[in-house]
C-alpha cells in the first residue's frame, strides 16, 4: 500500500487551516482515512486535533521565550530543530501507512521560497516513501490589487520551483467574493499576465510600469501558475480539489478492492 500526503503551504491568512478542515471533512466524509498533521509551531488551535503536533517537541513560544528571537528567526530556527530530529518525525509517521496525511504549515513564505527547508522536508517524505502533494493557497482577496496579486502568483512560482515536487494552487475564501469580480475571475485562475499587466499599471506609480512589464513577461514565460477555485461551502468545489491532488499523487492506485457484502451478494441471486 502507498503512502500519501499533502504538503499545505501559503502566506499567512490565506486559509490553509481552513482549508485542512474542510478536507479533513470531505474525507471522514467519503469513509477515507484522513489525520492532521500539524507543522506549525506557532499553532493555538484546531477544529480537528492533529494526530501529529510539531509542538510536541518544539514550540515558537519556548523558542522566543528561551532564545529571544523574533516570530520569524524563531519559525527558522523550530524548522531548524526539526531537521536535526527527523528521526522524531519519523517515528511519528510510523504508525500511518496506508492513511492519508494532510501537512498544515506555517504562514511564513521565506520556508517554501528562498530557504530550503521545505524543501528538505519534502525529500525526506519522499525517501519515506510518501507520495507528496504540496497545495499553495492564496486568498481571494489579493485579485482586488492587481499588483498584490502579481506578488501572490511570483510566491507560488517560487515555492513550486523550490519545493520541485507535484503543485496545485488554490484560491480560498471563494465564498467571499460578490457576484459582479467571479464574472471576471477567469483572468485570475488562469492568468492573463500582460493584460492585468495594465490593471497594475493602473494602482502604482509610473516609475514601476517597467517593472510590472519586466513581473508579467516572466510569468508569462515561465507559464507554470494556474489557481483552482475553493468554496468551502460547496462540496463539489471541495471534490474538485481533492480528485486533483489525488491524481497528483495517484492515490487510490494501489488500493485493494474491496470485498463485496453479503447483502449485495444475495441480491445478485434474487
Amino acid at each position: 500500500m502507498g503512502r500519501y500526503c499533502q504538503l499545505v503551504m501559503g502566506p499567512a491568512g490565506s486559509g490553509k487551516s481552513t482549508y485542512c478542515q474542510t478536507i479533513m471533512q470531505h474525507c471522514e466524509a467519503a469513509k477515507r482515512r484522513v489525520h492532521l498533521v500539524n507543522l506549525d509551531p506557532a499553532a493555538e488551535r484546531f477544529e480537528y486535533p492533529p494526530s501529529i503536533d510539531i509542538r510536541d517537541l518544539i514550540t515558537l513560544e519556548d523558542v522566543m521565550d528561551e532564545l529571544g528571537y523574533g516570530p520569524n528567526g524563531g519559525l527558522v530556527y523550530c524548522f531548524e530543530f526539526l531537521m536535526e530530529n527527523m528521526d522524531w518525525l519519523e517515528e511519528q509517521l510510523g504508525d500511518y501507512e496506508d492513511d492519508y496525511l494532510i501537512l498544515d504549515c506555517p504562514g511564513q513564505i521565506e520556508l517554501y521560497t528562498h530557504i530550503p527547508i521545505m524543501r528538505q522536508i519534502a525529500q525526506q517524505l519522499q525517501l519515506w516513501n510518501f507520495q507528496v502533494v504540496g497545495i499553495y493557497c492564496l486568498e481571494s482577496q489579493f485579485i482586488e490589487d492587481t499588483a498584490k496579486y502579481f506578488a501572490g502568483v511570483m510566491s507560488a512560482t517560487s515555492a513550486m520551483s523550490m519545493l520541485e515536487i507535484p503543485h496545485i494552487n488554490v484560491m480560498t475564501k471563494m465564498d467571499l467574493v460578490s457576484d459582479d469580480v467571479k464574472d471576471n475571475m477567469d483572468r485570475y485562475f488562469d492568468p492573463d499576465p500582460l493584460l492585468l499587466a495594465d490593471d497594475a499599471n493602473r494602482s502604482t506609480r509610473g516609475k514601476f510600469r517597467e517593472l510590472n512589464a519586466a513581473i508579467a513577461n516572466l510569468i508569462d514565460e515561465f507559464s507554470m501558475v494556474s489557481f483552482l477555485p475553493l468554496n468551502v461551502k460547496d462540496e463539489d468545489s471541495v471534490a474538485y480539489i481533492l480528485s486533483h491532488a489525488d491524481n497528483a499523487i495517484q492515490w487510490g492506485e494501489d488500493q485493494e478492492p474491496k470485498e463485496p457484502t453479503n447483502e449485495i451478494e444475495d441480491a445478485d441471486y434474487e
